[in-house]
């Protein structure tokens, strides 16, 4: 089969989609389908062609969240070279921009269509808006969602519960939607494919002692990820427990505010910012770590909760089912809603061993139904289903065409 995915972020960005995208890409690659991506170009205003990768890269201007880059401009050269790829089934990752490249290609050339939706717009709209037209700001993004989904996708893909509801009970959705949480390649996460000497190095470059108690989060800087709960709640932690330290992976807007906040609070001896991590290092932050935490309640997933879980870490997550569809309360993780609840749970596991080996093994045992190979075999069932789709259209299309020859000629002949 011959894949197109189309997408705003691929590599170098970093991000959970493009995570997912790569993963999705090699393991479709495995088992021996041809997969081409168009994307906007991070790096540079410029239409670059990587034939080795089967990556395009068309001009794109920056939109002012973090390093993404839309793009309205397709050139004759980029649609020459994906006609001539001969798609038979285009996967867009996005709704706007790249998404409505897509969009035009699929109509023009007749390809089906399959849609993932991966975010939650509304959660993010204050990126433009700055806190001005919020109310009618969403519900144009409703609108635009729903127009792009509805109206020209063949089969939705979403994540989870939490977004199939959203199409369901909100936005009315009719057509097919599909349930099928992103996989990552779990395996490069186990324990026993980690190098110990580079785990051992990083943590004595964070200058981590061995009785630290390491809680990790992983993701954006920025408002939506709730990051200041965790640096509140590590003010109260810390005050009991000396040796807690809170390790926090990634870059974003709110970076330095942050590290500021955390001086303000008096723990930055026990809160380390890493910045930006590279892609091959990710495995060694959570086999440093004790416990993963995050109190972000606008996912849609949640790709780094997988991670942690196939590192053999338990996650400490905020109640919401973008989590609830991978994590089992006390099974494998375990959930919090306040501020005092996220600080009980941390001392349980922190004075129970035991307790956290079992949700440690649990936990590994659950991030393996999340594997790429997976979640492709599930994606592939969707794209056949919207070839087949799109073949009974087309031939639906060519009976009613000469039905409606056979109607116009009859029609001539009877007033003649």
């Amino acid at each position: 089969m011959r894949i197109g995915i189309f997408s705003e972020a691929y590599t170098p960005y970093i991000s959970g989609l493009v995570t997912s995208e790569v993963m999705l890409k090699k393991a479709l690659e495995a088992q021996g389908h041809e997969v081409y991506v168009v994307t906007a170009n991070l790096e540079s205003f410029k239409y670059e062609y990587d034939e080795k990768e089967r990556i395009l890269r068309i001009p794109g201007i920056p939109t002012g969240i973090y390093d993404s880059r839309f793009t309205s401009i397709y050139p004759v050269r980029a649609v020459n070279k994906i006609k001539s790829w001969k798609l038979d089934v285009i996967h867009s990752q996005t709704e706007f921009a790249i998404g409505t490249f897509a969009r035009i290609l699929a109509k023009q050339y007749n390809i089906p269509l399959v849609h993932t939706y991966h975010t939650m717009y509304e959660d993010y709209i204050y990126y433009i808006t700055k806190g001005y037209f919020d109310k009618s700001s969403k519900k144009l993004v409703e609108y635009l969602t729903k127009f792009y989904c509805d109206t020209t996708a063949t089969e939705l893909i979403v994540p989870t519960n939490k977004i199939y509801k959203l199409f369901k009970e909100k936005y009315k959705f009719d057509k097919n939607i599909n349930i099928i949480p992103t996989g990552i390649e779990v395996d490069r996460f186990y324990k026993e494919k980690q190098n110990q000497n580079d785990i051992n190095d990083l943590r004595k470059s964070l200058r981590l002692g061995k009785s630290d108690f390491v809680l990790l989060f992983v993701g954006r800087l920025a408002e939506e990820k709730n990051v200041e709960f965790l640096l509140e709640c590590q003010k109260e932690l810390v005050s009991k427990y000396k040796n807690m330290k809170l390790i926090i992976v990634g870059d974003g807007p709110d970076k330095e505010k942050y590290e500021e906040y955390s001086k303000e609070l008096g723990i930055s001896k026990n809160v380390i910012f890493t910045g930006k991590a590279a892609w091959s290092d990710i495995p060694y932050y959570y086999h440093i770590s004790n416990l993963f935490v995050t109190a972000s309640k606008t996912e849609t997933q949640g790709l780094t909760v997988i991670e942690a879980m196939a590192s053999n870490v338990c996650p400490v997550c905020m109640r919401d089912e973008a989590f609830q569809s991978m994590v089992t309360e006390d099974l494998n993780g375990v959930f919090f809603e306040t501020q005092e609840e996220y600080i009980e749970k941390i001392e349980r596991l922190y004075k129970n061993k035991k307790e956290l080996e079992r949700l440690n093994r649990q936990a590994r045992i659950q991030a393996e139904t999340y594997s790429s190979k997976f979640y492709a075999d599930r994606v592939l069932t969707v794209y056949n289903r919207a070839i087949e789709t799109k073949k009974k259209e087309n031939r639906f299309g060519i009976v009613s065409k000469i039905a409606k020859t056979i109607k116009e000629k009859f029609n001539d002949s009877s007033s003649e």
